[in-house]
């Protein structure tokens, strides 16, 4: 049982790490999960010690805040720099089909190219201030996705300690 636990545990650690990038996937709750599997079936570190809950109470913490600022960071970044709802909704339908062409780097490109092209067509806006747009809803991308990422790697690392 012990091995289809841990198995299970560094499953959901690689998943989360995946969801952090991929928008389908929630992916810190991800990671969490596999951390909560093995606090409740005896994970140990290499001195033999239990995970604490202090441990997986900070890593919870973490989480919900992490997931909180993945949806406030974007669109504060894009409100910040001029950019409307469509912004908003062109890099995330931009994200989603940058998934399915070239990826990752489609992902980053799409989402960009989204938000340019929903604030010329959308929000009736010139070429300038679309761009200027289109760069805060992209910088907001990549932060959320960088912390949720950074989140889920101490995660992972604290799987692989209490395997």
């Amino acid at each position: 049982m012990e091995v289809v636990v841990g198995v299970l545990a560094v499953l959901a650690g690689i998943i989360g790490i995946l969801g952090s990038i991929l928008p389908a996937l929630p992916g810190p709750p991800l990671s969490w999960a596999g951390m909560l599997l093995l606090y409740f079936w005896g994970g140990t570190n290499g001195r033999g010690e239990e995970m604490s809950l202090t441990i997986l109470l900070v890593m919870l913490a973490v989480t919900i805040i992490v997931t909180v600022l993945d949806y406030l960071i974007p669109s504060y970044l894009t409100k910040a720099t001029g950019g409307s709802k469509a912004a908003e909704r062109g890099t995330f339908i931009g994200m989603i089909l940058g998934i399915f062409i070239l990826p990752p780097w489609g992902m980053i490109i799409f989402s960009f190219l989204g938000a340019f092209l929903a604030e010329i067509i959308f929000a009736e806006k010139k070429g300038s201030e679309a761009l200027k747009s289109a760069f805060g809803s992209l910088l907001g991308f990549l932060v959320g996705t960088g912390v949720k990422l950074v989140a889920c790697g101490v995660m992972m690392y604290y799987i692989i300690v209490y395997l």
